[in-house]
C-alpha cells in the first residue's frame, strides 16, 4: 500500500495520505513521504494547484505517538530524535508555503495537533460539516507549541490560546468563522467542492498566482509601508509579464485571454 497517493488531471496534483488505521498520523514515513512530493511538484511547471487530503475516517490525527514513545528509549532521553522530528515536520510544513502552486487542504472526520497544523499551513481548506479541529496535546501533558505557529497565524491570538490551553475541539461553523478554514459543504459535496475551487485556482494564469503567493507571504513579515513598497515592486513585475499585458488587452477586447503559461 502506497502511503501517499498521488493523481495528476488538468493540472491539479491531488496528494491523498493513505495510512487510515492510524488516522494518516504524520509518521517519519508519511513526513518523508509528503517532503518529497512538495519538492517534486516544486519543480513540475505542469501542475498549477494542490490538493491535499486523507483516507479513512480522518484527515490527520497527528504525529505518531507509537513512533515518538519508540523514540524516548534513547540513551539522551530522546531530544535528539525530538529535535529531529519536529524539524523535518517544520521543514515540511514551510515547503508547503514556498511552493508556487496554491494547495488546498480537503479535511473531514478530524484534524488534530499537527493534522491541524497542517490544515493551518495549506493556503486554503474546504471541510466536510463536522469535521472537529483541535490542537488538544495538552490533555496528554505536551503543549502543542509547533502546531500553535501556524494556529496563532490563521486565527485570532485568543481563540488560539483558548483552543491550546483547553485541548477542546471546534467544529466547522467555528473554524470557518474564526478563519481556519474557507467553507463547510455537505460531507457528499466535499471532493466535488475541494475541486471546484482547485480547478478555479488552476485556470488563472500561472505566473502571476506564482508571484502572488510568494508575496503574500513575504508582506505579511513587514510593516504597512514595507509591505507596500514591497508589493509595488512585485506589481511592478507583474504588470511586465507579456501574458498580464495580453491580460488587460482580452479584457478591453472583452475576448478570453491567449496566454502562454
Amino acid at each position: 500500500m502506497t502511503i501517499l497517493e498521488r493523481n495528476d488531471t488538468n493540472g491539479v496534483a491531488h496528494l491523498n495520505m493513505n495510512a487510515p488505521e492510524r488516522l494518516n498520523a504524520l509518521s517519519d514515513e508519511m513526513l518523508a513521504a509528503l517532503q518529497s512530493q512538495f519538492d517534486a511538484i516544486k519543480e513540475d511547471t505542469s501542475v498549477r494547484a494542490v490538493i491535499l487530503s486523507g483516507s479513512g475516517k480522518a484527515f490527520c490525527a497527528g504525529h505518531n505517538l507509537k513512533e515518538m514513545t519508540a523514540g524516548r528509549q534513547a540513551e539522551d532521553g530522546g531530544k535528539a530524535y525530538f529535535k529531529d522530528l519536529f524539524d523535518r515536520c517544520a521543514t515540511m510544513m514551510m515547503s508547503i508555503q514556498k511552493l508556487p502552486q496554491p494547495v488546498i487542504a480537503q479535511v473531514h472526520g478530524i484534524a488534530t495537533a499537527a493534522g491541524c497544523q497542517l490544515v493551518a499551513t495549506c493556503d486554503m481548506a474546504v471541510a466536510a460539516q463536522g469535521t472537529k479541529f483541535g490542537v488538544n496535546g495538552v490533555n496528554i501533558g505536551l503543549f502543542c507549541s509547533t502546531p500553535m505557529v501556524a494556529l496563532s497565524r490563521n486565527i485570532p491570538r485568543k481563540n488560539a490560546f483558548e483552543m491550546l490551553t483547553t485541548g477542546k475541539f471546534i467544529e466547522t461553523e467555528e473554524a470557518a468563522r474564526l478563519g481556519l478554514i474557507n467553507r463547510a459543504v455537505p460531507h457528499d459535496q466535499l471532493e466535488s467542492a475541494t475541486r471546484e475551487l482547485a480547478d478555479t485556482v488552476a485556470s488563472k494564469l500561472t505566473a502571476a498566482v506564482k508571484i502572488g503567493k510568494q508575496a503574500f507571504y513575504q508582506q505579511m513579515e513587514l510593516n504597512v509601508a514595507e509591505a507596500y513598497n514591497y508589493a509595488g515592486d512585485v506589481m511592478v513585475q507583474n504588470m511586465l509579464f507579456r501574458d498580464t499585458e495580453e491580460g488587460i488587452a482580452a479584457f478591453l477586447d472583452k475576448r478570453p485571454p491567449n496566454w502562454e503559461q
